[in-house]
């Protein structure tokens, strides 16, 4: 599953990067999100592919602090460039005209600009915090990663600053993208519902459906996994269900945008042909 999220998400960056055809804001959003799971994914399956070879499930406590990090960079970041490619897809649907004026190149950069420093400064911010707790003996993470919400639960000194920002953060961060979301997808909704003619329609909702499904895995899994542990309080089956939104979906996601997606079919077979 990692080889196969690598490699299907390394072929999507080729492709856009290697045909003119792709060097559209769509497809440079994809590029940048196909690395951001290329990334969420190598800070979590190595450590756990060398847990179950080693039989050993010890991590030190840089290491936990360095995956936390990177952890919650990648993983908010995700649900950032989702936001970001809803909003180039309201544009594209709702003001066609003036898509290659409002979406140029300065806009596009500035927005992954924008979506890795607030990250990177939220995933500083967090793992700063978590350096000031203290623990009393030696810890058991019930989990396949080192995830900040368990370290937290697990502190022995006092954690309510801790879990004021940890929650502030968690409530801005995915609160603001899924609003943004659900807001330009409302008004894609009624621009399409606008369109007189059933061919019309179906082209313009062709152009969005990839994201969409992808949108809806990611949020879906992830709110899935959420309430699970709410409801039940079994850890073991939330770390397992954790799985779908940190190894899953960035596997699935190449596939979803592939296709039915000529341009993207026609750049990869002809990075396949050049290959092999």
């Amino acid at each position: 599953m990692y080889l196969v999220t690598v490699l299907g998400n390394l072929l999507i960056i080729l492709a856009t990067i290697s045909d003119s055809h792709l060097h559209t804001p769509m497809y440079f959003f994809l590029s940048n999100l196909s690395f951001v799971d290329i990334c969420l994914v190598s800070t979590t399956v190595p450590k756990m592919l060398v847990n179950i070879k080693m039989q050993s499930k010890v991590i030190t406590y840089e290491g936990c602090l360095i995956q936390i990090y990177f952890f919650i960079l990648f993983i908010v970041l995700d649900n950032f460039l989702l936001a970001v490619m809803a909003y180039d897809r309201y544009v594209a649907i709702c003001h066609p005209l003036h898509y290659t004026v409002i979406m140029n190149h300065r806009l596009c950069g500035l927005l992954v600009l924008a979506c890795w420093v607030t990250n990177v400064l939220n995933s500083l911010l967090e793992t700063l915090m978590a350096l000031r707790l203290s623990f009393c003996t030696d810890l058991e993470i019930p989990h396949f990663i080192c995830e900040l919400n368990q370290l937290v639960l697990l502190a022995c000194s006092d954690t309510f600053l801790n879990n004021i920002v940890m929650y502030f953060a968690a409530l801005l961060l995915a609160g603001v993208p899924l609003a943004g979301i659900l807001y330009s997808y409302s008004k894609i909704v009624s621009s399409i519902h606008a369109i007189s003619t059933a061919q019309g329609r179906h082209k313009a909702f062709s152009t969005c459906a990839s994201h969409l499904s992808v949108v809806s895995l990611f949020y879906c899994t992830l709110l899935g996994v959420y309430l699970s542990s709410a409801v039940t309080q079994n850890l073991r089956s939330t770390a397992t269900a954790s799985v779908m939104y940190t190894v899953v979906t960035p596997m699935l996601n190449p596939f979803i945008y592939s296709l039915r997606n000529k341009d993207l079919i026609s750049a990869l077979k002809k990075i396949l042909r050049i290959k092999f």
